[in-house]
């Protein structure tokens, strides 16, 4: 028993980070019928600002802050405006396939300016465990897990609760009604990819103590964000929380339990049998298209 709540914990915690990827998967489809591709290498990339940014001197904090910043402008303004504006006019295939090669581009690039080596990455607490119920959890585990709950319960109420949040969720709902609205459809989508930004630098900060910070990082994160994306449904952001979750603990519970020979290949039995039966996610909802 002691050991199934140690890895429960530990599942929680790395699906925690895998719905806060996954959810910017869905907020960038909903708004822009964005899908990206590079969303592995978005997570990667925060880590190495604030490496950077602590090779230069700064302490920790101001080093994270400056990391989220940069994410938020990199990865949220520029990334729009540059790539996505430009490519979303020739269809959704296109852009797809830009940002297949900009998750190349920033993975190759990563590598050979910065390091190829695994880089240490400092942690948010000490090395600490935490016992109960017979069981030891690492205190990281549940501070990745609290602060991405913060962070989910934070956007919850952005979303819900506040007037901007109504107006994004129109937005993504129908667009031509919003701007008839009079709701400013362009700047709202603009909102999503700065919360985008926000949510993969999130996940950087609390991946990177455990993988270490290196350039392959985005391969197999963005994979396991854009699969539990699919299992909760694309469209729901509860989808992608959901999904996220259920990948991160089923993952470590089938590597001690069953096999860790193919702990890799459980995503994509999940993945195959919701297709199967659910094509649209766990919580997504169907979606009729004029053909």
């Amino acid at each position: 028993m002691s050991s199934f709540i140690q890895l429960l914990v530990s599942g929680l915690a790395t699906g925690a980070i895998y719905a806060l990827i996954a959810i910017g998967f869905t907020l960038l489809w909903q708004t822009s019928q964005t899908i990206n591709f590079a969303q592995g290498e978005f997570v990667m990339l925060p880590a190495f600002f604030v490496l950077a940014a602590m090779n230069m001197g700064a302490p920790y904090w101001l080093a994270a802050l400056i990391g989220i910043a940069l994410a938020v402008l990199i990865l949220g303004v520029l990334f729009k405006a540059i790539i996505v504006d430009p490519m979303i006019k020739h269809g959704v295939l296109p852009l797809v396939i830009t940002t297949i090669a900009l998750s190349l581009f920033l993975k190759e690039s990563v590598k050979d300016f910065y390091s190829s080596q695994a880089q240490p990455f400092p942690a948010l607490v000490a090395p600490r465990d935490l016992h109960f119920f017979g069981a030891v959890v690492s205190l990281q585990s549940v501070v990745v897990l609290a602060v991405a709950v913060v962070t989910v319960i934070a956007l919850h109420l952005l979303l819900n609760k506040t007037r901007l949040g109504r107006c994004m969720q129109a937005t993504a709902q129908n667009p031509t009604v919003a701007r008839i609205l009079g709701i400013p459809v362009g700047r709202m989508v603009l909102y999503t990819f700065l919360i985008n930004g926000a949510l993969v630098a999130i996940a950087s900060l609390l991946i990177s103590p455990i993988y270490l910070a290196k350039f392959t990082n985005g391969e197999a994160l963005g994979m396991a964000a854009f699969i539990a994306a699919i299992i909760g449904g694309f469209n729901q952001v509860r989808g992608a929380i959901l999904g996220g979750i259920i990948l991160g603990v089923l993952d470590n519970l089938s590597a001690a339990y069953l096999s860790s020979a193919y702990r890799g290949a459980f995503p994509l039995v999940i993945l195959i049998a919701v297709i199967l039966f659910r094509p649209q996610g766990l919580l997504g909802r169907a979606e009729e298209r004029a053909v």
